[in-house]
């Protein structure tokens, strides 16, 4: 379609609305409409096209932008803007730049504090990073100039509107049917689970599938930089979610608040969807108090690596000697996944390994399963997760009446 005569129209129906501006979103649709079906030169235009030009121009006023068909299309996964002039999706597990662009570098700053605005949040030149959602739950990360360089940015992270159950990614191969049996085991023997993982490796829909096997009569508060958890099968629900401070610096409140507040919430659980900072010393705490069967996440490239970046927040935020952290670490713990982006692009759990102890002033780690590479066909890695060793510290599941079986282990090595 011609862009000349998409702005000519949107001009036209904008010109109507400085009359007509307390319009609802239903009566706006059918002025457009009415705009669009009058013009000659749009006759020869099939229903289809008129109609996709409508919501088009709807979207550039009530939606977002260019962007609205975007966040639309469910195979769309992430959206990344890089100034207004430079547009790439990730689609199927493929990168790819768009021709598409924002009209001006003016628009795609209406766009950026119309999202920001409608959670509350504050972004500009003064506080220019800020974390934030669409009403569908997608997270948006928005960096403003002079942090960025080519004009504001804009990430998009889009999740499913039914969020992916455990059988859900045994299907897909993110892992097997025993290890997902063993570790709804562990979450209902309410042992304490950390998710490690790069970016974009899946930890948020890891936790929101492993979230579904908590017991229904159990409350459970969620913690959130930026809600984007989807805990739909506990009714005794909280979520909670940080908030910045304002322009005058004050009223921020931050993850390790919410971690604290919620101890005084009567929770049977604490879920933090990620922790980056000092605020892992205020989980960790909440772990080794009572709060068994509390779930988070973190970036790390191992399970090892992750226990080193846990030392590295808390001794950020209190003056503690390293045998102390890790003790906390030890004590809190039970259990690690990790999770991976292969280079196939598929996003697989490579490492699950149980928090036995401290030894020398070393956290003891007992793996229990580890991804096997076995080969590739048609450009796909082959593997599975393979059983390393035994559960060690049984005592959660004998406490919830849980009977630990050993797949692939003969039954007299289970002790």
């Amino acid at each position: 379609m011609d862009e000349e005569l998409f702005r000519q129209l949107r001009q036209e129906v904008r010109s109507g609305l400085d009359v007509t501006s307390a319009l609802d979103n239903h009566e706006l649709m059918k002025y457009i409409e009415r705009t669009v079906f009058s013009r000659r030169e749009l006759l020869e235009l099939t229903a289809t096209e008129k109609r996709k030009l409508v919501r088009r121009i709807y979207d550039s006023f009530r939606g977002l932008d260019i962007l609205q068909p975007l966040v639309d299309d469910p195979s769309i996964t992430e959206i990344m803007i890089n100034g207004h002039r430079d547009i790439f999706i990730e689609q199927n597990g493929e990168v790819s730049r768009l021709t598409l662009e924002f009209e001006s570098r003016t628009k795609l700053e209406d766009i950026i504090q119309t999202i920001v605005s409608g959670v509350n949040r504050v972004v500009n030149e003064s506080s220019p990073i800020v974390d934030a959602r669409l009403k569908d739950g997608s997270r948006v990360n928005i960096v403003l100039p002079p942090i960025t360089l080519k004009g504001p940015t804009m990430t998009i992270r889009k999740f499913p509107e039914k969020p992916m159950t455990m059988e859900d990614l045994v299907r897909r191969g993110a892992l097997g049917e025993d290890a997902s049996l063993f570790l709804q085991k562990l979450v209902a023997g309410k042992y304490n689970i950390f998710i490690s993982g790069g970016t974009g490796s899946g930890k948020t829909t890891f936790l929101n599938a492993l979230s579904q096997y908590i017991p229904a009569d159990e409350r459970v508060i969620t913690i959130e930089d930026s809600a984007e958890l989807q805990i739909v099968t506990v009714p005794n629900l909280v979520s909670m979610e940080t908030r910045n401070a304002n322009t005058e610096g004050k009223g921020e409140i931050a993850i390790r608040d919410l971690i604290r507040s919620s101890l005084r919430m009567r929770p049977n659980r604490i879920v933090v969807g990620e922790v980056r900072g000092s605020e892992a010393l205020d989980m960790l705490q909440a772990m080794n108090t009572g709060h068994d069967g509390s779930l988070s996440t973190g970036h790390a490239n191992s399970t090892r690596d992750m226990i080193s970046r846990l030392e590295t927040m808390v001794l950020s935020g209190a003056d503690l000697p390293i045998a102390v952290v890790r003790q906390q670490i030890a004590s809190a713990i039970d259990i690690f996944v990790h999770l991976t982006r292969l280079r196939d692009r598929s996003r697989r759990v490579v490492e699950i390994s149980e928090v036995v102890g401290m030894e020398n002033g070393e956290v003891i780690l007992n793996p229990l399963y580890k991804f096997k590479e076995t080969g590739e066909k048609d450009g796909r890695i082959a593997g599975q997760l393979e059983l390393q060793g035994l559960l060690q510290k049984q005592e959660k599941l004998r406490m919830a009446g849980i009977t630990y079986d050993a797949p692939g282990l003969a039954k007299e090595a289970v002790v």
